[in-house]
């Protein structure tokens, strides 16, 4: 029997349109909006293309919206000057800085320069540390992280005591995810465990999974035989592996994969995230969820 899918492109709907209703009765209630702005230095063009259906959701869901391009010589000074305006103006609740940033601009300084109150990617270190410390500390989780929680819960999976492995450890997914998952809490309350690259025996941990998050960046990691039978398996992993004409355009396309052996993972798992349409169109979703909390947190309603 096929696993159940998890679709993030189906939970994203659903949660858009609860965004929309908050933001309208919010609207009618206190006569403001959330505000997000996005700045974008250089074109880059898969950068470009991520901004944009950024912008095209913040507008479907009610947002004030300011995209803030410039151009790929702007100096760090600048730009930390443009990040000061920003955290200034009452009328923003969100601040963006897309990345990667031009070779000469510090995306560490940068980073920490946005208030923490207004950091709704979640990487500033003050929010790192909220996210450590978890319980009501916590403002805005990393949006990713925050999506593939939001998949598990959404999806009726029991994470209270159960055992999860994470698979890989970066700070915008794998370290994240592990600290959501061990506090108390909806939708954790798990025992974790993060394996990487200088793991030994990968597969027996990943055998213990009853919820396996793999987000390790390689093709086809993780094998059918590494999944325990019945697990969720949340696949992270979005891979370039060749190209295809589309059928539609006559253009070519990416073909993706993840990071799990999905066709055979799908008949040993009881639930599993699709590659593309499962964590991917979660992310930009969160980063709205984090600037309605913005909102609501400086309204005294959160």
């Amino acid at each position: 029997m096929s696993a159940k899918l998890i679709k993030g492109t189906e939970i994203r709907e659903q949660i858009l349109e609860e965004i929309t209703a908050e933001v309208a009765e919010i609207k009618e209630k206190h006569g403001v909006v959330p505000g997000l702005v996005t700045i974008l230095v250089g074109e880059n063009p898969a950068s470009i293309s991520y901004v944009t259906l950024k912008i095209k959701t913040a507008h479907r869901v009610g947002f004030h919206e300011i995209q803030d391009s410039q151009p790929v010589d702007l100096s760090e000074e600048a730009l930390l000057g443009l990040i000061d305006k920003y955290n200034k103006d009452d009328a923003i609740h969100g601040i963006l800085v897309q990345l990667p940033l031009p070779k000469h601009v510090d995306e560490k300084k940068v980073l920490n320069a946005i208030d923490p109150d207004k950091d709704v990617d979640g990487f500033h270190p003050v929010n790192v540390g909220r996210l450590m410390i978890g319980g009501d500390e916590v403002k805005f989780p990393p949006c990713t992280p925050a999506g593939i929680q939001e998949m598990i819960v959404r999806a009726g999976v029991e994470t209270k005591g159960a055992e999860v492995v994470v698979v890989g450890r970066s700070n915008i997914v794998g370290k994240p995810i592990a600290n959501m998952m061990l506090q108390k809490g909806v939708g954790a309350n798990s025992t974790v465990t993060i394996v990487h690259t200088g793991t030994k025996d990968l597969a027996s941990h990943c055998q213990r999974a009853d919820i396996l998050i793999v987000a390790a960046g390689v093709p086809g990691l993780v094998k059918p035989e590494w999944i325990k039978p019945g697990a969720c398996v949340i696949d992270v992993g979005v891979n370039r592996i060749g190209e295809k004409i589309s059928e539609k355009t006559g253009k070519k396309i990416a073909i993706l994969s993840g990071d799990v052996d999905f066709d055979a993972a799908k008949e040993i798992a009881g639930w599993i995230t699709p590659v593309p349409g499962g964590v991917g169109p979660m992310t930009i979703t969160m980063l709205m969820k984090n600037t309605l909390k913005s909102l609501k947190f400086k309204l005294g309603i959160a």
